[in-house]
């Protein structure tokens, strides 16, 4: 018997991290699906909505705005009440600001892990997604790196990460709660900022010859935005999911001088790096290489990704072209 698909129409969808990157392009996906959004953003004085705030007028009247803070129970019990589904996306992302603030990225991180997870234990969420990162593996021990890879904690953001997928694990293993975590591998493309290397490299490759970069001997495997969202969407759409953990990568690695020429490329210019001390993190935790094995993807979900490196680069290109204002080239951001 054909399964039956998968209808996303009119179901309460609660989007943590809504604001965000990867955050804003799940939330368009899931408007374009004809799913109720709720975008759970961090209270801020300004009312900003981070890049929901690019949204068409039609699309915005769409969304339902919940202002809060994940390190609060009450608000995120509230927050989950009444809904299908639940993408737990929020969190302190940046590697470099968890060595100066690991209380903080383990608070948020960890903690409003945990009030997700009993926030929709409390009221049956029907499926919840917990996002990790493949910063939880460390270097490659071994590649492709499969969801049975050794976890290392790095850094603190890696920790805390790993303690969330961990605290999800045990609500799926002690209460049964439907939730699954996706594992993916640097993501890249439009609304990126600064922090992450492709969109550094591109912002300076568009204003100057010189590029000021740490490490680019290692390796990494990235996938394009969309093609992470598409993911994320097949977990929550799958029920062989729950329980599970499942890296969305694209099994291709590059190092990041490789990555450098490729972008000089696409952009036209004759690039040179010099070699930026801050930008380097410390010794033992570097990351040297990173590379998916994406196998169980694509079995249990019929998920691969679509968009090749160059032709992501291209898009993200002309957005970072379009945002110049977004970056401040000559300042290194945490």
């Amino acid at each position: 018997m054909k399964k039956k698909s998968y209808s996303w129409k009119g179901k309460s969808v609660l989007v943590t991290g809504a604001g965000g990157f990867i955050g804003s392009h799940l939330v368009e996906r899931l408007l374009k699906l004809k799913a109720k959004v709720y975008c759970f953003l961090r209270y801020n004085s300004l009312s900003r909505m981070g890049y929901l705030e690019e949204f068409g007028d039609e699309e915005r009247a769409r969304l339902n705005i919940v202002r809060g803070d994940l390190e609060t129970q009450e608000t995120v019990t509230e927050a989950a009440r009444g809904m299908d589904v639940i993408f737990h996306l929020g969190a302190l992302i940046s590697v470099p600001y968890s060595f100066i603030h690991p209380q903080e990225t383990f608070n948020t991180n960890a903690g409003g892990t945990l009030n997700i997870l009993m926030a929709a234990r409390q009221h049956d969420v029907s499926k919840v997604v917990v996002m990790s990162t493949s910063e939880v593996y460390g270097t490659a021990r071994y590649v492709p790196m499969d969801e049975g890879h050794p976890l290392q904690a790095q850094s603190p953001y890696a920790a805390s990460k790993i303690a969330a997928e961990k605290l999800a694990e045990s609500f799926f293993r002690s209460y049964g709660l439907p939730v699954a975590v996706a594992r993916p591998f640097n993501t890249y493309g439009p609304r990126q900022s600064s922090r992450a290397v492709i969109t550094t490299i591109i912002s300076q490759a568009l204003t100057r010859d010189e590029l000021k970069l740490g490490n680019t001997a290692a390796t990494r495997d990235f996938t394009y935005v969309e093609d992470t969202v598409a993911g994320l969407v097949r977990i929550a759409e799958e029920d062989a999911a729950c329980g599970e953990v499942i890296n969305l990568g694209s099994n291709f690695e590059i190092a990041i001088d490789d990555l450098v020429k490729l972008i000089a490329k696409v952009s036209g210019r004759n690039l040179r790096i010099v070699e930026d001390s801050q930008r380097l993190r410390p010794g033992t935790s570097e990351v040297h290489r990173l590379l998916a094995a994406n196998d169980k993807a694509v079995k249990m979900l019929n998920w691969r990704p679509s968009v090749d490196l160059e032709d992501g680069i291209r898009r993200t290109m002309d957005w970072v072209a379009k945002n110049m204002k977004l970056f401040e080239v000559d300042r290194y951001g945490v």
